[in-house]
């Protein structure tokens, strides 16, 4: 449920932006809202779960995402549905950690590994999975019934865990850092908002610089109070390590990359290329089925090559990928222009998972496995809420500008420019006046569909930047030779 919602709703994103007449920041909200709240709060679900229960937490917050999930469905209003979002956020904080702390505390330490690489295989498959599914129901019966689908989901949940799913708490639970998850929210939504609305406002505006100077400072703030609390969500200790600080910030470009990816290519191919939502849910499988087939060989490239290999070749192989995205222009077979990139973007990040997980597990001492594994979960979200509010501003002025210049040179109307230029938020979807003569407005049309063509491949080739600058990483931060553990279990 967590994870197909994380991405169920990109497909829905231009069915959205037409039944609430919305902009991309409406649409990045949308998205940002619930991406921020589970980032924020994930390790403080975890804490919780360990104090009070997890099996408690976990279906309170399968209960907090169901009903967000129904008020999401019956959303009348943009405002309505970022609101319904954020709650949705907040109940996968809780369903989240607390999912893989029942597997931890259900299996023992020799079968453990095995069962939490299930667990994190389902995750990858299900993210995946979202844009497919939700391309279907929206096309098929509404965008709501995207969301609708968690109620029989729950119901499954509430009595696969009451029949067979123990309690099970911490036996030295930790105290709950509400100080530095309201400073994260806080750091988070400042950084956020101030970059979305940068694209409207522009950069100079009050709101916008206050904002991003408001998410700067509790940044900061941020860390300072996890140096000194008694029990941290985020114990920066465990960053001494070169390997976990490599994986890190790997994890931070290359997830940047695939969040900003996933956000815009459903954009582009329903707006600009005109297809379906179930054709387009459907254009990623070929990256599904890669990373579903291939993992298993990829999780035993660590012990065969060391990790510091397959996290180089991983990450330049994906920027290969977003670059093949940036070719394509309008026309062209899905098989000659998508399908080829799909597959070395999958390849890439098949490559780059499994042992980018085995390197974070790894670089600890067993007993903080569990919080390093939360740490570079909210890492890859985080990077993800960021990358769609900076690169999304990125793409609107890209496009902005692309698009005026090509006006221009068409000699349009003052009047019509200016018409234009203030609805730059809505990019592929920015539709021309009914009054327009059918020459004029053919001919304005294929200059937004170019100048979203120009921001599109703008961005691709910013994620490939952002793919290499992850392979360097790896190549100063992370060691060559396998972790012993690793070592061990292929022997």
């Amino acid at each position: 449920m967590a994870f197909i919602d994380g991405t169920v709703v990109n497909v829905a994103l231009p069915a959205l932006q037409s039944t609430f007449h919305a902009t991309v920041g409406d649409m990045q909200w949308v998205v940002e809202s619930y991406g921020l709240f589970l980032s924020a709060l994930i390790l403080v679900g975890g804490t919780i779960g360990d104090t009070l229960g997890r099996r408690r937490i976990f279906l309170l917050g399968t209960g907090l995402f169901t009903a967000a999930s129904i008020g999401c469905g019956f959303s009348t209003s943009i405002s309505q549905l970022i609101i319904a979002r954020s709650i949705q956020g907040i109940g996968a904080a809780a369903m989240v950690p607390s999912s893989l702390a029942i597997i931890s505390a259900a299996f023992d330490e020799k079968s453990r590994g095995q069962a939490i690489g299930t667990w994190s295989g389902f995750t990858a498959i299900t993210t995946a999975m979202g844009p497919v599914l939700g391309g279907w129901l929206i096309e098929h019966a509404s965008w709501r019934w995207a969301f609708f689908l968690n109620v029989p989901l729950a119901v499954a949940v509430f009595a696969i865990s009451l029949a067979h799913v123990p309690e099970s708490r911490s036996t030295g639970a930790r105290k709950v850092d509400w100080l530095g998850a309201l400073l994260a929210i806080v750091s988070l939504a400042g950084l956020v908002f101030g970059f979305v609305q940068s694209a409207s406002l522009g950069w100079g505006h009050p709101l916008v610089i206050g904002s991003l100077v408001i998410g700067a400072g509790c940044l900061i703030l941020f860390l300072w109070v996890e140096r000194r609390v008694s029990s941290p969500m985020m114990p920066l200790s465990l960053f001494e390590s070169s390997n976990f600080s490599g994986a890190n910030l790997l994890t931070l470009l290359l997830y940047s990359a695939l969040g900003i990816f996933f956000f815009l290519f459903p954009l582009n191919l329903i707006q600009i290329h005109k297809y379906s939502a179930t054709a387009t849910g459907a254009a990623s499988l070929p990256f599904i089925l890669i990373m579903f087939v291939l993992s298993r060989w990829a999780g035993g490239l660590v012990a065969r090559y060391g990790p510091r290999t397959p996290l180089i070749i991983g990450p330049l192989t994906a920027a290969l990928g977003f670059a093949l995205f940036a070719v394509p222009s309008v026309g062209g077979t899905y098989w000659t222009t998508f399908f080829p990139a799909f597959v070395v973007l999958g390849l890439g990040m098949t490559i780059s998972v499994a042992p980018l997980t085995t390197v974070v597990m790894s670089s600890v001492e067993q007993d903080r496995a569990g919080t390093a594994s939360g740490i570079n979960n909210t890492v890859a979200r985080v990077a993800g809420v960021l990358a769609i509010a900076v690169l999304g501003a990125v793409m609107v002025q890209a496009f902005g500008r692309e698009m005026q210049t090509s006006l221009l040179h068409l000699g349009v109307p003052a009047e019509l420019l200016n018409y234009l230029r203030s609805r730059v938020a809505q990019l592929g979807g920015l539709q021309v006046p009914s009054t327009l003569d059918p020459g004029t407005a053919q001919a304005v049309q294929a200059e937004i569909v170019h100048a979203f063509i120009f921001g599109f491949r703008v961005v691709m080739m910013i994620c490939a930047a952002l793919s290499v600058a992850s392979a360097a990483v790896a190549f100063r931060m992370i060691s060559l030779e396998a972790p012993k553990a690793v070592q061990s279990s292929a022997r």
